[in-house]
């Protein structure tokens, strides 16, 4: 997550009743007692998760649940009471990524240092789709001398994966920190750099990652810049004002997303704003209560999840190395839960 967001995706309807049994996915209720590690973990840390985004949910079932969430002092017995655990699956395994906001280098104006553009989108990309591919934009000219900069960056690739994850934060040398968020984007679908250099015999599939990407470009400084153009996507952005720099990134539901605590999903099979419990396995098992409050252009699927491990370095590292199969269920209001289940056979 890696994630790969674009933030180009969107919240769908909350779900409202069983689909059909022969194509779509199959539900099990369970009991907490299912959940493993259920009674140890820190359940007013996910209550305050929930609460971020849980007032604009407009359904009645969901805006009663938040108005009793503001007002329990028993967040275990909350979701105990007012919730039932639903095992949610397709024929997919369950995937656990991760992603992080990155954190750059950057300045307001140009320097030595300071090179590498990051750029709000121009009006002509907006009106011409495809527009420009990466390499256009970048060796044309066409961006300079336009005032389109919102900042700029020491690490060209740096910018680069902050294009794949579509938000981050730049600090400034004076420690000065903003915000930026997708503004847009040049048409061109998405080519995973990873996938070029395992097709180029370079790594295999199970050595790429983030961080060996890009050592890999900055080993190679030319073979690197040709790599990166064989993305032919390019994504711009916008300042993002409404969030303070120390509160976390917006999610699908353009609300802060908390670390550890927030999770993408796939919202045809569960709706954004929905506690959902993980029991992720793999070298750092996660048993972790979590609220569905963003999105992923690769989350696809009923057992699909993406982590938000938070800002900077340290969160990049984990997200990019995440990688593990377990199952996720997701808490669901306790009629809601009941009837998505198969009507029985008369």
């Amino acid at each position: 997550m890696t994630r790969l967001l674009l933030a180009i995706t969107f919240a769908i309807s909350l779900m409202t009743g069983p689909a059909s049994a022969e194509t779509g996915p199959r539900y099990d209720i369970l009991d907490f007692a299912d959940l493993q590690g259920w009674a140890e973990d820190d359940h007013a840390a996910a209550l305050a998760a929930f609460l971020e985004t849980c007032g604009d949910l407009d359904d009645p079932d969901w805006s009663a649940l938040c108005g009793l969430a503001r007002e329990t002092d028993d967040a275990r017995g909350f979701f105990e009471l007012l919730f039932r655990p639903v095992l949610i699956r397709d024929d997919a395994e369950m995937l656990f990524t991760g992603y992080f906001e990155p954190e750059l280098n950057g300045a307001p104006y140009r320097s030595s240092t300071y090179r590498y553009p990051v750029y709000k989108m121009p009006p002509e990309a907006r009106a011409s789709r495809p527009w420009l591919t990466r390499r256009q934009l970048l060796t044309s000219g066409v961006m300079e001398g336009r005032g389109l900069e919102i900042a700029w960056v020491d690490d060209p690739v740096e910018l680069f994966f902050l294009q794949i994850q579509g938000s981050g934060r730049i600090r400034f040398p004076d420690g000065r920190m903003i915000r930026v968020g997708y503004g847009g984007a040049n048409g061109h679908p998405y080519r995973s750099v990873g996938r070029e250099l395992v097709r180029r015999g370079v790594y295999t599939a199970h050595q790429v990652s983030m961080q060996v990407i890009a050592n890999w470009v900055r080993r190679n400084p030319v073979a690197g810049r040709e790599l990166l153009y064989h993305n032919a996507a390019y994504v711009f952005f916008r300042e993002v004002s409404e969030v303070p720099p120390e509160k976390g990134p917006l999610g699908a539901m353009n609300r802060s997303i908390t670390p550890l605590r927030s999770v993408a999903v796939d919202p045809r099979y569960t709706p954004l704003g929905a506690p959902v419990w993980i029991e992720k396995a793999g070298a750092d098992p996660m048993n972790r209560l979590m609220i569905a409050q963003d999105t992923g252009s690769a989350i696809k699927g009923a057992q699909r999840a993406d982590i938000f491990y938070g800002t900077g370095d340290e969160a990049g590292r984990i997200a990019g190395r995440t990688k593990d199969g377990g199952r996720m269920i997701v808490l669901m209001p306790i009629q809601r839960a009941y009837a998505l289940l198969p009507e029985p056979v008369q």
